[in-house]
């Protein structure tokens, strides 16, 4: 079976397995957050449906500023990481293009729209890395909850200046190992792909931004949409960024769940890779079999047939909530 080349979604995948979708359905398969967000937001739904968005996005970029030590100008809002992916890849599609695997599959996906030929990679530090070039990595990566520290990944950078590394962090905010990463040092020869979807569940609202030396966003923004990003995602953005102790609750919170149910998916008979995110590979000896009979039971996890080096070896899993953990522990101990 050719399955979609995407998680979430849940209801195609049980329509393309001819199971009928039950009333509720736990997802595994999206790596999104499952510590509680702030309440309270209430949209001004007039100026968001009625209005012209900001196209500069001002107000955010100057609270993403305040965040993250960049200067306003380095800063570009994008409709989600894959609006930055596309822009970067409209521009590197001439030049060598090197992918870090296994990873997040967009990154081949917009280079080959775009007409390149990319080159996949294994080994960061054993790779032959392009002068006049680039190389495209997922990190921390997704899906195998991997991490290059932030030290290594700036000597590597420092050491190859005509090299553009265009390194994703959607799920920096995530690591819950004792690897704490450094603060944002700007490169010119890098570029820093950041989520808002992820942290702060703002997946149908498509938000993220670059960081970049202040050239890099301007000539990137050239070729971004006008008013790319709607003014309702701008102000979810604003009011959820502002509960300032979010990302100290998710660390806390998957310091103390991802151990416990890597431990319980062990003990079911399923090893697991080492991650320090929210997520993590869990080896399995026929993937299909396998979401079938967690699909029955109203459990979605994420296949691995489309990352290179993993071939469907493997499942993804997202921590969720501990009640809904211990439902897909429970099932992995039926199924064995």
């Amino acid at each position: 079976m050719e399955f979609r080349p995407h998680g979430a979604n849940p209801e195609k995948l049980y329509q393309q397995f001819g199971i009928p979708m039950p009333e509720r359905v736990f997802d595994f398969s999206t790596n999104t957050n499952a510590v509680a967000q702030r309440g309270g937001f209430s949209p001004d739904l007039r100026a968001a449906l009625e209005d012209y968005p900001d196209d500069d996005c001002a107000a955010l970029r100057a609270f993403l500023s305040k965040t993250t030590g960049a200067a306003p100008e380095d800063i570009l809002v994008t409709s989600g990481s894959n609006e930055s992916i596309y822009l970067i890849a409209s521009y590197e599609k001439d030049r060598k293009n090197l992918i870090l695997q296994p990873t997040y599959g967009e990154y081949l996906r917009a280079l080959e729209n775009f007409g390149a030929a990319p080159c996949n990679i294994f080994d960061l530090r054993a790779a032959k890395l392009p002068q006049g070039g680039s190389v495209w990595l997922c990190n921390p990566c997704n899906p195998t909850g991997s991490f290059i520290p932030d030290a290594e990944l700036d000597e590597i950078a420092a050491s190859h200046p005509r090299t553009l590394f265009i390194v994703d962090e959607a799920y920096r905010d995530f690591i819950w190992t004792e690897e704490e990463p450094l603060p944002y040092r700007p490169r010119p020869n890098v570029i820093r792909l950041r989520s808002l979807t992820k942290t702060y569940n703002l997946c149908g609202a498509r938000i993220g931004y670059i960081l970049a030396d202040a050239s890099v966003t301007e000539r990137l923004k050239k070729r971004q949409p006008s008013w790319s990003v709607s003014g309702l995602a701008q102000q979810a953005a604003l009011f959820f960024l502002a509960d300032d102790a979010l990302l100290r609750r998710t660390r806390d919170y998957y310091a103390e769940e991802m151990p416990r149910l890597i431990s319980a998916v062990n003990g079911a008979g399923f090893a697991t890779l080492p991650t320090c995110v929210n997520y993590f590979l869990a080896r399995t000896d026929n993937d299909e079999k396998l979401i079938r009979f967690l699909l029955e039971r109203a459990l979605v996890v994420r296949h691995t047939r489309n990352f290179p080096g993993l071939e469907g070896k493997f499942v993804r899993v997202a921590a969720r909530t501990r009640e809904e953990d211990d439902l897909l522990t429970d099932a992995l101990r039926d199924y064995r």
